[in-house]
C-alpha cells in the first residue's frame, strides 16, 4: 500500500474528481476558494485525535470522530447521514502516531489517569479497560482504515476512501488500496 499525495489538482484521481471526495481534497489540501453549501455532500469519518484540523466550509460535511476513525459503534449516525441526507461519499482519515494503536500497552497509564483525574478505584478503572479496550484496538493505521472502507461499501454500497493524515505536517494523502 502506498500514499497518494494530492500537491495539485491534477493529483486527484479521475474517479474522484468531480465529487465531494475531489472538492474535499480541493479545500483541504489545495487551499481552493469555500463554495458555500446549505446540506452536507460527504460523511468524514475521523480518529478524535486533538491533533487534526481539516479545511473544508461549514455545512459541507458530517463528521464523526472516534477512536481510530472506527466507525463500526456509530453505524446509526452513518445510516442517518445516507438515509435522512442522502450521503453517498464518505471519507476514512486515518493518521500516523494514533493513540489506538497497540492500546494495550497504554493500560497502565489509562488506569492510572482514571483514578486520578475521575477518582475512579483502580478495580473499577482495570474493568472498564478490560471491557473495552479490544473493541477499539487497531494494530495498524492504514490497513485497519482499508478495512473499515471495504467493510463499510460492503454495508452501504456507496463510494468509501481511505486517506491518511500526516500529523507532523497536516498533509492528507489517499491511501492506495491494491
Amino acid at each position: 500500500m502506498k500514499l497518494i499525495k494530492i500537491t495539485k489538482e491534477s493529483d486527484i484521481p479521475q474517479k474522484y474528481f468531480s465529487s465531494p471526495v475531489g472538492y474535499f481534497l480541493r479545500y483541504n489540501n489545495l487551499g481552493f476558494p469555500f463554495k458555500k453549501y446549505n446540506n452536507a455532500e460527504l460523511l468524514i469519518g475521523m480518529c478524535m485525535d486533538n491533533r487534526k484540523h481539516l479545511n473544508i466550509p461549514d455545512n459541507f460535511a458530517y463528521i464523526i470522530r472516534t477512536g481510530g476513525a472506527n466507525l463500526r459503534y456509530s453505524e446509526f449516525k452513518v445510516s442517518y447521514a445516507i438515509a435522512i441526507s442522502k450521503i453517498r461519499h464518505i471519507i476514512l482519515i486515518a493518521h500516523n502516531h494514533c493513540g489506538m494503536v497497540n492500546l494495550v500497552s497504554k493500560r497502565d497509564l489509562f488506569v492510572e489517569g482514571l483514578m486520578e483525574v475521575a477518582l475512579w478505584d483502580r478495580e473499577r478503572a482495570e474493568s472498564h479497560f478490560l471491557n473495552y479496550a479490544p473493541m477499539f484496538e487497531i494494530d495498524n493505521e492504514i490497513e485497519f482504515v482499508i478495512a473499515e472502507a471495504k467493510r463499510l461499501r460492503g454495508k452501504y454500497n456507496i463510494t468509501v476512501v481511505p486517506m491518511f493524515y500526516n500529523v507532523e505536517n497536516g498533509e492528507i494523502s489517499l491511501i492506495d488500496e491494491e
